[in-house]
């Protein structure tokens, strides 16, 4: 079979990094910005570390501070994600979706909440962090009059982080039953907005 070399865009490159080298890359960045904290890490590192070089790092994001952008962006949209499945179930099923999520994903849980990166260049955009409380926001809607809505928001938030983030800092007690704790949290929650 003869191959029409005509028909071959010359310019065109396959593409030498996918969406699993980017993803290897943006979990890799979130664990070693959690283990040393974003100043001790370098691209070098990071890329080593995903099996890659710094050009590709270079070529997905420009360069570090993107990087942890998008680092940032990414956990924003998987959480955001969790919590647009858990919608349908209400606000307990929220509560809930909140504790998973943070725990199957602990570093970036960490470096999206723990202030590590919080500069005016590695904050997200503000689409993507109301994307993720849409949910939360939507189901207060159906229970607390407008005005009051993201206030309530912000107290369920600040409610189910301040539980969960006690229990990923492992600062209490080793026999702290958390299954336990945090329903106690999810029920305060519910008593405070009660459905309509």
């Amino acid at each position: 079979m003869q191959q029409r070399y005509d028909k071959i865009d010359p310019m065109a490159r396959p593409p030498l990094y996918d969406d699993a080298l980017r993803d290897r890359l943006l979990d890799a960045t979130a664990e070693m910005v959690d283990d040393k904290g974003p100043e001790r890490i370098s691209l070098r590192d990071i890329a080593q570390t995903a099996g890659t070089s710094t050009s590709a790092v270079y070529a997905l994001f420009g360069g570090k501070t993107e990087l942890l952008v998008a680092v940032i962006e990414h956990g924003f949209a998987s959480f955001g994600e969790a919590q647009a499945t858990a919608e349908p179930e209400g606000l307990r099923a929220l509560g809930f979706a909140y504790r998973t999520w943070a725990m199957e994903n602990p570093a970036l849980y960490r470096l999206m909440f723990g202030g590590a990166v919080a500069t005016a260049d590695c904050r997200p955009d503000d689409a993507t962090m109301s994307t993720a409380m849409a949910p939360l926001v939507r189901a207060l809607a159906a229970r607390v009059d407008e005005p009051q809505v993201m206030a309530a928001a912000l107290t369920v938030w600040a409610q189910v982080h301040g539980a969960v983030s006690l229990e990923l800092a492992g600062v209490t007690p080793p026999l702290v039953p958390w299954d336990s704790v945090y329903g106690t949290v999810v029920d305060a929650v519910e008593r405070a907005f009660p459905a309509r």
